[in-house]
């Protein structure tokens, strides 16, 4: 999505056409968790997965027939709407394949600072999503997967969040108010410091199940802020290697998907107790802290000059040739 993101949407709507797209995930939780308990409780599990299926297959004959890479290829826009994309894009975007400037990547810390608020972003979503639920269960004797109202809620205010938070940067972003280093590291920090407030507070509600649903949700709908923050920034930085940026960090951000339970598991098997909850709690507060920390230092929303790769060249040539 990211390369095709970059391809489509103008510099200045960036972070509304992100946040719609990804937020979406956020949206299609809330539906499936919905009906999952609807259609189990009266239909059998097996129509959970029929429906999906169902629901999948006239969306994939959609994308087939409809979208488009670029839209130079489109052939259901008209060309003011194409010459406007491509007049707004300007030089940064290319349609055709670049060679990958990997040790300019890696040596990057606009790159790097992308890279480790994703991968402790994730630590914080993962803990939040797979192992929250059995510490309401155990410790606080709630268990609020029974209750796919209660357990929908933070995703759809989750959505909405990042609807209104994209829509808000991007109007700030085109009067002049903010620049997009600025609107990235807000939403970004939206993700980081409020999530980690929330779980340093969960340590100290004691036995309060209300109001340890209550910080989970607030955590869960603050997270909403990635989508418009670093997630988005892949395309600020190199338009023209969103997609591929994007794998890296996506793959790199999916580890802790692995580690988290199998951590949280070690400290809470056999210990269920509030103390040892808690030691995980502040190690994800940390990270949280380390995320924001280092993305508000090296964080940028300005093209990177590797972005293209031949004009780079060119100008080490100009400059050897100076010499």
């Amino acid at each position: 999505m990211h390369a095709m993101i970059a391809q489509w949407a103008p510099p200045a709507e960036r972070s509304v056409v992100s946040g719609v797209i990804y937020a979406g995930t956020a949206l299609g939780t809330v539906g499936s968790t919905l009906l999952t308990g609807y259609l189990t409780a009266y239909m059998g599990w097996e129509w959970v997965f029929y429906l999906m299926a169902l629901l999948a297959a006239p969306w994939c004959v959609f994308w087939m027939l409809w979208v488009s890479d670029s839209p130079d290829s489109a052939r259901f826009i008209s060309q003011q709407e194409r010459d406007y994309i491509a007049a707004a894009k300007g030089e940064s975007v290319h349609g055709k394949r670049l060679p990958f400037p990997t040790r300019q990547v890696l040596s990057s810390l606009p790159f790097w600072a992308i890279l480790v608020a994703h991968f402790c972003s994730n630590c914080g979503w993962y803990m939040i999503l797979t192992e929250l639920p059995s510490f309401m269960k155990h410790v606080l004797h709630k268990n609020i997967k029974e209750n796919a109202g209660i357990a929908a809620i933070p995703y759809f205010l989750m959505w909405v969040v990042s609807v209104v938070l994209a829509t808000a940067l991007d109007r700030l972003r085109t009067r002049g108010s903010i620049t997009t280093s600025t609107a990235r590291k807000i939403a970004t920090g939206i993700a980081s410091v409020i999530p980690a407030a929330c779980l340093v507070g969960i340590s100290f509600i004691k036995c309060d199940a209300d109001a340890g649903t209550a910080l989970i949700i607030v955590a869960v709908t603050s997270i909403g802020g990635m989508f418009v923050g670093f997630l988005a920034n892949h395309i600020d930085i190199a338009p023209n290697f969103a997609g591929m940026l994007m794998a890296i960090t996506n793959t790199i951000a999916t580890l802790p998907g692995i580690f988290v339970p199998m951590i949280v598991g070690h400290l809470t098997t056999g210990h269920q107790t509030l103390a040892q909850w808690s030691i995980a709690f502040y190690t994800i507060a940390a990270l949280y802290a380390i995320m924001i920390i280092f993305y508000a230092l090296c964080g940028s929303g300005e093209v990177q000059s590797w972005n293209n790769p031949k004009a780079e060249d060119e100008e080490e040539k100009y400059n050897i040739e100076d010499k």
